[in-house]
């Protein structure tokens, strides 16, 4: 499987707000997307709406005004990667015959492949939901590095 790059930026941006909330936890510090977009090198407008998203989903919260930005809505150890990954794919078909509607797949009545993807997805999202983004973050020092996320560095 295969995640979208929206998938992928918000489990960035979770990442990166679960590092300085483990660095300083209950502090409430904040990043801006901005500031995330450019310790990543992805794309601002991008990343602004997967925050956007994830605020909606009450993973994240937004702050306006000064000392705004993003950080998350809850502890890092509820926010389970599996059912961030199932609510920000917009479509979980692997392959065509996965939806019934649009399936115009010649061999797809006797087809045995489409079972077996479906087990594969399943135990692809098994082993995420086994797991929280406090489990991604679990040693933060060499992360807090590589985005400069350093104790010294101002985040907000």
């Amino acid at each position: 499987m295969r995640l979208t790059q929206h998938t992928d930026f918000a489990l960035r941006l979770l990442i990166a707000l679960a590092v300085v909330e483990r660095r300083a936890p209950g502090a409430g510090r904040t990043l801006t997307v901005r500031d995330v977009a450019e310790r990543y090198t992805i794309s601002r407008h991008h990343l602004m709406k997967v925050a956007n998203e994830l605020t909606r989903l009450g993973v994240v919260e937004g702050l306006r005004g000064r000392g705004g930005g993003v950080r998350l809505a809850r502890p890092a150890e509820e926010i389970s990667i599996g059912t961030v990954v199932r609510a920000l794919e917009a479509s979980d078909d692997l392959v065509e015959c996965f939806d019934r509607a649009s399936d115009a797949c010649a061999i797809s009545p006797a087809c045995r492949l489409k079972g077996l993807l479906g087990q594969a997805q399943e135990a692809f999202l098994a082993v995420l939901d086994r797991h929280t983004l406090a489990d991604v973050v679990r040693r933060p020092d060499a992360l807090e590095a590589l985005l400069g996320l350093s104790p010294e560095v101002r985040a907000d």
